[in-house]
């Protein structure tokens, strides 16, 4: 029989319950469990009406016992109905790739802070987002805490390794840089024009001048696109899964915005349009009904690693800095800063939900920005 009980917390008034759950076969003693943080009594109640079904028919695991992957298929249970599909896949990849390795047969009790941090540590030498592995397996963590299946996160005060390579390093080694200069912004745009489909040389246009992903362009519909206002609307994403493709919105409502486009890129665009017009005449069919932009031949969606393909095939052949596609975004981003615009303008146009991701991403500054900054003083000082 359950007993419950109203208590505070800084997020307000909650619910928990206690429970007698038998006898531990380790100890030969009677056992309680309390299991808290529901937000109503009817909440708390409903828990304890599946607790008490579980022991009734011997499904109850003692907390003692639980290992790290049973908690991590209760908590992925309950926390996949809340998020998208494609959030779905990238947690679960982290944790087959990542944590399950590691934690998975370990029972919860078990689990020491010391060990965390080993792990951490481990982990921060194969990946640089070593924190969103942190994040993903402190939410085991936390729901553990929650059901009282422990006492205390041996995940919450586990530290970061700092990174040992930078973007760009202090001693100017631009190797490892992952944006083009402007320069070499024109000399790939050359061959794309005069060495790839049209098709892909506007969607590399596109990612360049645009600073878009490139699920949000493979997403595009014409009703996207106001050439009137020269502007496109970037609200959905293109997102592969088994073999089929979803288009969803994104994850927040900054990634949804309105961004102007230049009188170049719109020209492209209306000539694309035109030959994709022409090509489904010539075939007789109606294999763009869906009006999506930028589509195979048969009028399906493309792959999401096409033009990561083509990248790396263009770049190899021509012996170019080597980038990727993410890196186009990067690009935009530094030639925006190169022509003077704010912080704000740039997080607003790439889409970032906090100011201080645009800020932490984009404090590389290119060479020809730092000479436009000496020159500014000088200018200043002369007047």
């Amino acid at each position: 029989m359950a007993s419950f009980q109203k208590y505070t917390t800084k997020q307000g008034p909650m619910w928990l319950f206690k429970m007698d759950t038998g006898t531990n076969p380790e100890t030969g003693k009677r056992q309680t469990t309390t299991r808290r943080g529901f937000k109503t009594k009817k909440e708390a109640q409903k828990a304890a009406s599946t607790l008490e079904l579980e022991i009734s028919s011997g499904i109850w695991i003692s907390t003692n016992n639980y290992t790290f992957d049973e908690v991590f298929n209760q908590w992925f249970t309950n926390h996949r109905k809340t998020i998208k599909a494609s959030t779905q896949k990238t947690i679960q990849s982290k944790f087959k790739k990542h944590i399950l390795p590691r934690f998975g047969k370990i029972k919860m009790k078990d689990v020491t802070k010391a060990y965390c941090q080993e792990m951490i540590n481990e982990i921060a030498e194969l990946i640089a987002s070593v924190n969103d592995i942190k994040i993903q397996a402190n939410q085991v963590f936390n729901y553990a805490l929650k059901m009282d299946i422990i006492s205390k996160n041996p995940m919450e005060h586990v530290s970061i390794p700092r990174k040992q390579r930078e973007m760009i390093s202090e001693d100017n080694d631009q190797t490892d840089r992952n944006y083009w200069r402007k320069d070499e912004i024109k000399n790939f745009l050359m061959i794309t024009e005069r060495e790839l489909e049209f098709r892909d040389h506007v969607l590399f246009h596109l990612l360049i001048y645009t600073g878009a992903r490139k699920g949000e362009l493979l997403a595009l519909t014409w009703d996207d696109i106001n050439f009137g206002d020269g502007s496109i609307r970037l609200a959905k994403t293109l997102f592969q899964n088994e073999g089929g493709f979803v288009f969803q919105t994104p994850k927040t409502k900054e990634s949804r915005r309105l961004i102007s486009l230049d009188r170049n890129t719109l020209h492209l665009l209306k000539k694309w349009r035109t030959r994709q017009y022409e090509a489904i005449l010539a075939s007789g069919s109606n294999i763009v009904l869906n009006n999506v932009v930028f589509t195979r031949e048969n009028g399906s969606p493309m792959r999401l690693a096409y033009l990561n393909e083509k990248l790396n095939i263009v770049i190899k052949k021509h012996q170019l800095h080597r980038i990727t596609i993410h890196g186009l975004r990067h690009t935009h981003a530094s030639l925006l800063f190169e022509a003077g615009a704010s912080i704000k303008e740039v997080q607003e146009r790439l889409g970032h939900t906090d100011i201080k991701m645009t800020m932490n991403i984009y404090t590389h500054v290119t060479d020809t920005l730092k000479e436009q900054t000496a020159e500014k003083f000088q200018r200043y000082i002369e007047l």
